[in-house]
């Protein structure tokens, strides 16, 4: 079985779903009349032009086609039932994964290709499975980690405190460095990266007085860094 393949058609949905869908498109789809309509077609298709030119097999049309969609099926139905918690981020993101399989199941399961040193490259597992670990742990794990946490956010405004998007940035960071700590048998550097973690909050902390921002902070940072373990030992058993 191929599983190069199907790592190529993950990262095709990872980026569409999360790297090339901006947030404006996002708002736009769930809107109601020509623009939600419009703006459906344009995610969708931009999830089946992914799959289709990084699966790189230009004869095949059924891929993208299906992709297109049941993408469309899907995220019309989530807009309409209004879905947005953790569960229905995990649903929808559990279906079109679903799909991906099986289309990878019906047709490449029992194909492998390899053509010299460039498309051995390609066709590496190690590399393919390794971009979707990376691609997991940026902003996936921000979206779910967001909506994970939302339930616990302090009623007082927080966003004036500091600049727009730091966090989610340096959500993105402290996962990389762990995944690249982890997979190049570094794992002590994990230890410190939460302990430096640890004293440069601790100021921003102690000066709030207020234990419902810092279990909050404690919260995040500890989802935050189960997701890019977890992900990273998943890689190395895949390694």
């Amino acid at each position: 079985m191929n599983v190069t393949l199907l790592l190529r058609l993950l990262s095709a949905h990872l980026l569409a779903d999360f790297f090339l869908q901006s947030g404006k498109l996002c708002k736009a789809k769930n809107e109601s009349g020509k623009k939600g309509v419009i703006a459906q077609l344009a995610h969708a298709f931009i999830h089946a032009l992914s799959a289709y030119i990084l699966l790189a097999d230009w004869k095949n049309w059924i891929i993208p086609l299906v992709i297109f969609v049941s993408h469309l099926i899907i995220d019309v139905l989530k807009s309409r039932l209004h879905g947005k918690g953790t569960v229905s981020f995990l649903c929808d993101q559990s279906v079109h994964i679903l799909v991906i399989i099986l289309l990878w199941w019906w047709l490449y399961a029992d194909k492998i290709q390899a053509c010299g040193w460039l498309a051995s490259m390609i066709s590496s597992k190690q590399l393919w499975a390794t971009i979707v670990a990376y691609l997991i742990i940026t902003k996936p794990a921000s979206v779910l980690i967001s909506k994970f946490i939302k339930n616990w956010t302090p009623s007082n405004n927080m966003q004036g405190q500091g600049m727009p998007r730091a966090g989610e940035w340096i959500g993105y960071i402290e996962r990389v460095l762990i995944l690249t700590f982890v997979i190049t048998n570094n794992i002590e550097a994990v230890g410190f990266l939460l302990a430096a973690k640890s004293v440069f909050r601790f100021g921003d902390l102690n000066k709030a007085k207020e234990i419902k921002i810092t279990e909050y902070v404690l919260l995040g940072t500890l989802v935050s860094f189960t997701i890019a373990l977890l992900v990273a030992f998943a890689l190395i058993s895949i390694l």
